[in-house]
């Protein structure tokens, strides 16, 4: 019989299950993201994974190596001074006549709806040492952001 016309279990056409990835580069924290990342941990190391069937049991392992390998790599970062666009800042700037303000922070502490973007986000390279007053260029197009304020954060 031709191996066309053979059924395999269903199993072997199920998409693989990977590792969860890490951001690239280094695992930088604010002091907010390192005490979220350490709760995140606890909470996930306190769940009881024997209640759980077999695939969310695998799925909390997952999510659980993930987020030790990120509390194991992260590298908190000294406070800002504020004087210049860096991490640790919430900068107000000025895109396309609309004026927002974000904090810059760690990978896994970025929450755009919260007004918090990585460090490694497009924008916040493009705004990186700017001090206030400057215009920078952003998406391939000059002076297109300007720095209205700077701040540092002051969060734990």
């Amino acid at each position: 019989m031709s191996v066309a016309f053979r059924r395999e279990s269903d199993d072997e056409h199920m998409e693989p299950k990977f590792e969860l990835p890490i951001p690239p580069g280094p695992n930088w924290v604010t002091a907010r993201g390192l005490r979220l990342t350490r709760e995140t941990v606890d909470a996930l190391e306190g769940a009881d994974a024997a209640g759980m069937d077999e695939e969310a049991a695998k799925k909390h392992k997952r999510v659980l190596r993930y987020w030790r390998t990120r509390l194991a790599t992260a590298e908190l970062r000294p406070a800002a001074e504020g004087d210049a666009v860096a991490f640790g800042t919430r900068v107000t700037y000025r895109l396309n006549k609309q004026e927002k303000t974000v904090a810059i922070v760690g990978d896994d502490e970025a929450d755009p709806n919260e007004g918090r973007i990585s460090f490694s986000s497009p924008l916040a390279r493009a705004m990186m040492d700017a001090a206030a007053g400057e215009m920078v260029d952003f998406a391939g197009k000059p002076d297109t952001v300007e720095i209205v304020a700077i701040e540092k954060l002051s969060e734990a």
